[in-house]
C-alpha cells in the first residue's frame, strides 16, 4: 500500500506520525549518501590489502563514486521535480543498495570500481530528494523545524560514521562498509513507500539536458584518468588528457546554446556567485585530498588501526555538528568576508599541524591539535559560504545555485585525489612503504595548504557583504559533512535543482 499523490499546498504536520515517518526517510536515505564520505577513506588501506591493489586502484574506489555524483547531482534534481520526489528518491535508495552490495561482494578491484561509479549514479539520485521530500511534504509552519532535525540527525550520523566504519574493517571485514546500506535501504524503501506522499513541481517539464550530462560527466572521467594514470606517461593518457579537455569545452559551448541547460551561464552573471565557487574549488580540493590522505597517514606510518584511524576524525566532525549554526549566524551579524577568510587560513595551519604526524606520532600532542584546528576552520567556511552562495542569486533559483555549488566541491574533491599523488610524487605502491608514503604525505600538505590559502586570498579579494535578502538564510542551519557544503532545498513555489 502506498501513499497517494497530495495536491500542491497541502502539508504534513512535523508532530504527526505520518511527519515523524517522513523525516525517518529522509535521514535514513541521506545517512547513507553522508557515511560514504567518511567510512570509506577509512577503508582503503584493508582494501588495497584484500585485492592486492596499487594506489591507482584506491584513487578509483574513491573517486569513481565522486565522478558519477558530481556528473549527475543536478540532473537528480530535476527528475524529482519532473517525475515525483518520491519516485526517484525511492529508486536512488534501491540503486544505491545495489551499488553498495555490488561493493561488498566485488571479487576484484575492476568490479569494485565499477560498483562504487554506479553508487555515484544512486547518490545523485537520492541526495537532493531528501530534503526535497520535507518541503514538499511537510506543512510550512514546520519545514524550519524539520529542516533541523533532519540535519542534526545526519550530523549524529557522520558523527557515527568514522567509529563504525573502523570496527566493522577491524572486525567483519571492510566488506561490511558497504553491506551496511542494504538493511538501511530495507528499512528506509517500505517506510518512504507507505508513509511518504508523491510531489511533482507542476512547472517543471520533460526535456532534460542529456547532452550537457553526458559531456560533463565524460570530460571530467577523461581528465581524472589522466591525472591518475600520468605516471605511466602512455599515449592514451595524453589522448584522455586532451580529450577531456576539449569536451569541457564543448560542454561550455552546448550549455550557451541549450534553451534549458543544466548550467544557466547566466547564473554566473553575478561576480559574487562565481568567486564563491572559485573559492570553493580551492578549499574543497584542500579538504578532499586532505581527508583521503590522512586516513591513509595514520594507519600506514603512524600504525593506528581502523578504528583508531575513524575515531581520529571525530573532533572535525563533532565541531561542525555544534557550532555550524552558530557561525552561520555570525556570518550574517559581520558580513562573510572575514569568516570566508579566516577559515581557510584556520584549515591551512590545520594541514600544516598534520606535518607532525609521522611514525610515532602521539594522538593528543600530534593528531588531536591538528584536527581541532581544521574542524574550526570549517566551521568558520562552510556556513557563511553557503549563505553567501544563495545571497548572490534569486531567491527563486537558490536550489539550482546550492547544487552547482555542491557539485563544484565535489569536482573540486574528485580531481585532487587524482592529481595530489601525482604531484607529490608517490609511487603506485607507495601507500606499502611507511618512509615513501610519509615523505610524499608531507608534500602532499602543502599543497593542501597552498590551495586553503588560495581559498583565503581569493575570498578577500572578491566577496562582499551581501544584501539581506531571503537567500542569505540557508535553511540548513547544522551541517558536519566535510566532503560538500550542504544542499539547500528549493524554495516553496519555486524550482528545484535542475
Amino acid at each position: 500500500m502506498t501513499a497517494p499523490a497530495e495536491p500542491s499546498g497541502a502539508g504534513v504536520p512535523i508532530a504527526s506520525a505520518r511527519g515523524r515517518w517522513i523525516l525517518l526517510t529522509t535521514v535514513l536515505g541521506s545517512t547513507m549518501a553522508m557515511l560514504d564520505g567518511t567510512v570509506v577513506n577509512v577503508a582503503l588501506p584493508r582494501i588495497g590489502e584484500d585485492l592486492d591493489a596499487d594506489l591507482a586502484v584506491l584513487q578509483w574506489t574513491v573517486n569513481a563514486y565522486l565522478l558519477t555524483l558530481a556528473g549527475l547531482i543536478l540532473v537528480g534534481g530535476s527528475l524529482s521535480d519532473r517525475f515525483g520526489r518520491r519516485r526517484i528518491f525511492v529508486l536512488g535508495v534501491v540503486w544505491f543498495a545495489v551499488g553498495s552490495l555490488l561493493c561488498g561482494i566485488a571479487p576484484n578491484a575492476g568490479v569494485l570500481i565499477a560498483a562504487r561509479a554506479l553508487q555515484g549514479v544512486g547518490g545523485a539520485l537520492l541526495a537532493p530528494g531528501s530534503l526535497a521530500l520535507i518541503q514538499a511534504s511537510i506543512r510550512a509552519e514546520d519545514r524550519g523545524r524539520a529542516i533541523g532535525l533532519w540535519s542534526g540527525f545526519g550530523g549524529v550520523g557522520a558523527a557515527v560514521g568514522p567509529f563504525l566504519g573502523g570496527w566493522l574493517v577491524d572486525g567483519p571485514g571492510w566488506r561490511w562498509v558497504f553491506l551496511l546500506n542494504v538493511p538501511l535501504a530495507a528499512v528506509c524503501v517500505p517506510v518512504a513507500l507507505r508513509h511518504v506522499p508523491e510531489s511533482r513541481d507542476p512547472q517543471a517539464h520533460g526535456r532534460f539536458d542529456v547532452a550537457g550530462a553526458v559531456l560533463g560527466a565524460t570530460a571530467l572521467g577523461l581528465v581524472t584518468y589522466a591525472l591518475i594514470e600520468a605516471r605511466s606517461g602512455t599515449v592514451a593518457v595524453t589522448i584522455a588528457a586532451v580529450l577531456g579537455v576539449l569536451l569541457a569545452v564543448a560542454f561550455v559551448y552546448v550549455e550557451r546554446r541549450r534553451p534549458d541547460p543544466m548550467v544557466p551561464p547566466d547564473i554566473f552573471a553575478s561576480r559574487q556567485f562565481t568567486a564563491v565557487n572559485l573559492v570553493t574549488l580551492c578549499v574543497y580540493g584542500a579538504i578532499g585530498g586532505f581527508f583521503f590522505l590522512a586516513v591513509l597517514q595514520l594507519q600506514v606510518v603512524s600504525g593506528y588501526s581502523a578504528l583508531a584511524a575513524g575515531a581520529a576524525m571525530l573532533p572535525t566532525t563533532l565541531l561542525m555538528l555544534l557550532l555550524s549554526a552558530r557561525s552561520g549566524e555570525l556570518g550574517e551579524r559581520i558580513g562573510p568576508r572575514i569568516p570566508l577568510t579566516v577559515g581557510p587560513l584556520l584549515c591551512a595551519a590545520g594541514t600544516l599541524l598534520m606535518l607532525r604526524v609521522g611514525p610515532a606520532a602521539s594522538y593528543a600532542g600530534d593528531v588531536l591539535p591538528a584536527m581541532v584546528v581544521m574542524g574550526m576552520g570549517l566551521v568558520a567556511l562552510v556556513a557563511p559560504l553557503t549563505s553567501t552562495v544563495l545571497a548572490s542569486v534569486d531567491p527563486g533559483r537558490a536550489g539550482l545555485a546550492s547544487g552547482i555549488n555542491n557539485a563544484a566541491a565535489r569536482v573540486a574533491g574528485l580531481l585532487a585525489v587524482a592529481a595530489l599523488p601525482l604531484l607529490s610524487g608517490m609511487g603506485p605502491e607507495s601507500y606499502r612503504s611507511a618512509t615513501q608514503f610519509d615523505a610524499a604525505f608531507g608534500r602532499a600538505m602543502l599543497w593542501c595548504t597552498g590551495a586553503f590559502v588560495a581559498g583565503a586570498v581569493v575570498s578577500w579579494a572578491t566577496v562582499r557583504s551581501p544584501a539581506p535578502t531571503e537567500a542569505c538564510h540557508p535553511q540548513c542551519h547544522t551541517y558536519c559533512a566535510v566532503t560538500a557544503p550542504p544542499l539547500e532545498p528549493p524554495r516553496e513555489g519555486k524550482r528545484g535543482l535542475g
